[in-house]
């Protein structure tokens, strides 16, 4: 989409995509309207580019494995009277192709020519590289 940017965050404790979704599955009885949410102490300044399509993508292990689409940012405000955004995900979790990803703090934005493209439905994983290839880039350093 034109003018949609994306966020990307670590999901710390998550083993697998597969645990990222028992994990909001099990969250969502427990929030407004049973819509997964990230809650963060910064509002982001390019909502309306996030709010026109963006998604946030989640690295699993280092890797960037799947992605959410972003609904809308609500305003929250804890007992300590802070402000807090709480970023409003689809259920749905689309599993993606792997990018390697550094460890960091908090989100960031992730353009869309830098995001990973979906999987195809149903599919889990992506197709492993034949051991060759996997080899090759292993001794530069590459996996």
């Amino acid at each position: 989409m034109d003018n949609c940017i994306n966020l990307v965050k670590l999901s710390v404790g998550t083993e697998s995509v597969d645990g990222l979704m028992a994990w909001q599955a099990m969250r969502r009885a427990e929030l407004p309207e049973g819509l997964p949410r990230h809650v963060t102490r910064m509002w982001p300044k390019r909502e309306a580019e996030l709010l026109n399509g963006g998604s946030i993508y989640w690295v699993i292990k280092g890797l960037i494995q799947c992605r959410q689409r972003i609904l809308r940012l609500d305003e929250l405000r804890g007992e300590d009277g802070i402000r807090r955004c709480a970023i409003v995900l689809d259920p749905q979790i689309h599993r993606t192709h792997t990018a390697q990803k550094r460890p960091f703090q908090g989100w960031r934005y992730l353009k869309p020519e830098d995001t990973p493209a979906d999987l195809p439905a149903g599919k889990k994983q992506e197709d492993p590289l034949p051991p060759e290839l996997s080899q090759a880039l292993a001794e530069i350093g590459v996996i």
